[in-house]
């Protein structure tokens, strides 16, 4: 009969060991993996995404994206979001270097930085349509301050549409990186300021030699971060505009091919290539940081 305990103490451990791993392997395929593989099989079909009639047409979805300008020209919006990042990333280092430092009413800055994070992606989109809207509150601000003659339509002007979508993912997205920076900072030695002090080093020495050094996995780590999600920008141009005006992405394109036009293949395609591009940009991205340290 068998008897757990007459196992070796090697053997027992690695029972407990898969014991534990079932559950959340389980689950980790069945929503990301499985999905992903159907994903995959779903591109090399013709298929509305209701319908039992699925027609096998190889490549052709792929051939469609690459040789139709219309998918991607799309990209472009994204350099709009992929200049924001390093905004959002340098205010955010800027403000955690500056908040770990002994200032007044540093926990009341924190908090104010951090709360855009803990609100939910649609209401942000609601309040900034209301603050970008002609005779909004932006507008009613520049009045208030003498200068209504930079008044524009913030939403309607394809020359301003992506700034003003952009401004809004960083006031959305900023406060994560901010806290991420700030947890970082605060973990190194007290020490190592004390010293530095008495040495004579300013701040921004401090910050030049000590804080940037010890950190900077933690900038890498957010530097790609952010361009994935500068490539992958959904939810606040989806929820501002529809994506109308230019300011249509390649995730809404994907989307609207989908659920709009019923064409699950092709988008299923799209949503690949979409990945393969965050893929090459991430390990594009690695070598050039494995590079600066070596």
């Amino acid at each position: 009969m068998f008897r757990f305990s007459n196992l070796t103490y090697k053997q027992q451990r690695r029972i407990i060991i898969i014991l534990f791993l079932i559950i959340p392997l389980t689950l980790l395929f069945t929503f990301s993996f499985l999905p992903m593989i159907n994903m995959f099989y779903y591109s090399f079909l013709k298929w509305n995404g209701f319908s039992k009639r699925q027609t096998f047409v190889g490549f052709d979805n792929y051939i469609k994206i690459f040789t139709n300008p219309e998918y991607f020209s799309v990209f472009k919006v994204s350099l709009y979001y992929f200049a924001a990042s390093f905004v959002q990333l340098g205010l955010a280092l800027y403000f955690a270097t500056v908040l770990n430092f002994n200032i007044k009413a540093k926990g009341f800055f924190k908090g104010v930085l951090f709360f855009p994070s803990l609100m939910n992606g649609v209401a942000i989109g609601f309040v900034f349509l209301y603050f970008f809207r002609p005779e909004g509150t932006l507008d009613s601000l520049l009045s208030f301050l003498g200068t209504g003659h930079w008044i524009r339509l913030w939403l309607q002007d394809i020359k301003l549409i992506n700034v003003s979508l952009a401004a809004t993912s960083i006031w959305t997205y900023m406060g994560f990186n901010f806290i991420v920076f700030l947890g970082s900072i605060q973990s190194i030695s007290g020490d190592i300021y004390e010293a530095a002090d008495i040495d004579g080093a300013n701040r921004w020495q401090q910050f030049k030699y000590i804080i940037w050094p010890s950190i900077r996995r933690i900038i890498e780590l957010n530097l790609i971060l952010a361009v994935k999600g500068s490539i992958s920008v959904f939810d606040i141009p989806y929820i501002m505009t529809g994506g109308s005006n230019g300011s249509k992405t390649f995730v809404i394109q994907t989307v609207d091919t989908a659920f709009k036009y019923g064409k699950f293949g092709l988008a299923s395609a799209m949503a690949v290539v979409l990945l393969l591009i965050i893929v090459i940009a991430t390990i594009i991205q690695k070598k050039f940081f494995k590079e600066k340290e070596a």
